[in-house]
């Protein structure tokens, strides 16, 4: 008898579905269910890569509706895909502070402090919040304490008036990204992002850290035509598509870097996605995201600071070692394109080709490859 979980006990008590796999298609598509917990409506993803480090929920407020005043020891951060509101979050010590929020907005809830999202439009408020939970409840085995402790965490939250404010701050990081420091975002589809060639051609990422977590994330855009570099990482990072349409490659550690070439194709997972989908890429599997669609691809990932962030999760760090950024030539988990497996780019070629576009990678990004083809030596 498979055993569960104190975080795995606690959503099936919920009485709300789960849903599983390695992605959702389109999260405004899932059905949800009446959750007393909060007053509205929910869903709980268990995708495969999240492997007890991060929960997912999607969550639906009534029109006119809001949500049950809640705090948790658990770190959450939300981002509306649908609808017009509010969210109210106040604390024992410090004052309600209230800011508006529409579809594109993400922010964090800050560590126990009560909070109340209300919908502000004649639809649906949709969104997708992303919890450090598991972490916490199976460490703690108590939802009662989880939900009901009285300590208030004043060097998160103090209550000033602009605490929600968005704010433009940003700065590099040790790691090589640019971080942007605001608890609340307006709209992250339209946002400026920062030059981050180095994880692919035109790719650009800005990675956001908001109400003193450890629980973060990044924005990431590349233009028409082009795709990633593959890298691997532990697993609990959450993806969601925010605009255009595309496919990634999933495949365990194991396969190597070039699985078609060393006949271990069949180990190569394709989710396709387009605006709404979710997956998440479990732990020491490569991915790599190929934009096929008329437009630049731009998604934003949850995960944990283990390298780049202010507050960093030990094990996150440990298992990253020296991180996504760094070539597998050199120890990291990164793979060039002239490293990759030769199929890789013909498939993906053929595909954007056969939808009428054209693939627009630099020819220099392959140099090394082909240099050595034409020695002979591939």
């Amino acid at each position: 008898m498979k055993r569960e979980s104190t975080y795995e006990s606690w959503i099936q008590a919920e009485g709300i579905p789960i849903l599983g796999g390695f992605g959702i298609e389109d999260i405004n598509a899932v059905a949800k269910e009446p959750w007393s917990r909060t007053g509205g409506k929910g869903a709980f993803l268990q995708l495969k890569g999240l492997e007890g480090f991060t929960g997912v929920y999607v969550g639906e407020i009534f029109s006119g509706g809001a949500l049950n005043p809640e705090k948790h020891l658990y770190e959450e951060m939300i981002y509306i895909l649908q609808g017009m509101g509010a969210t109210e979050v106040w604390s024992n010590s410090a004052q309600k502070v209230q800011f508006e929020f529409q579809p594109g907005s993400l922010f964090a809830l800050p560590l126990n402090s009560w909070h109340r999202l209300v919908n502000g439009s004649k639809e649906p408020v949709i969104y997708l919040a992303v919890t450090s939970a598991p972490l916490i409840m199976d460490l703690l085995h108590d939802p009662e304490f989880i939900f009901g402790c009285d300590y208030t965490f004043d060097q998160r939250f103090d209550g000033r008036p602009d605490y929600f404010t968005p704010t433009t701050k940003r700065g590099e990081s040790l790691k090589g990204f640019w971080v942007w420091e605001s608890n609340f975002m307006s709209d992250i589809v339209s946002a400026p992002l920062d030059s981050a060639e180095r994880k692919g051609a035109g790719v650009r990422i800005t990675a956001v850290e908001m109400s003193g977590s450890s629980l973060v994330g990044h924005i990431a855009e590349w233009p028409i035509g082009r795709y990633h570099k593959a890298h691997h990482h532990q697993g609990g990072a959450v993806l969601l598509i925010l605009r255009s349409e595309g496919y990634t490659l999933m495949w365990p550690q194991e396969a190597g870097i070039r699985p078609y070439e060393s006949g271990r194709g069949d180990q190569v997972i394709k989710v396709d996605w387009k605006v709404g989908s979710v997956f998440s890429p479990p732990t020491g599997w490569f991915h790599q995201h190929f934009n096929t669609g008329a437009e630049k691809a731009r998604q934003l990932a949850f995960r944990y600071s283990g390298h780049s962030g202010k507050y960093l999760l030990g094990i996150v760090k440990a298992l990253n070692k020296e991180g996504v950024r760094t070539s597998t030539r050199d120890g990291g988990t990164l793979i060039e394109y002239e490293d990759e497996d030769p199929q890789i780019r013909r498939d993906y070629e053929a595909t954007v080709t056969r939808r009428g576009g054209m693939m627009q990678m630099p020819k220099e990004v392959y140099q090394r490859l082909q240099s050595a083809s034409a020695d002979g030596r591939m």
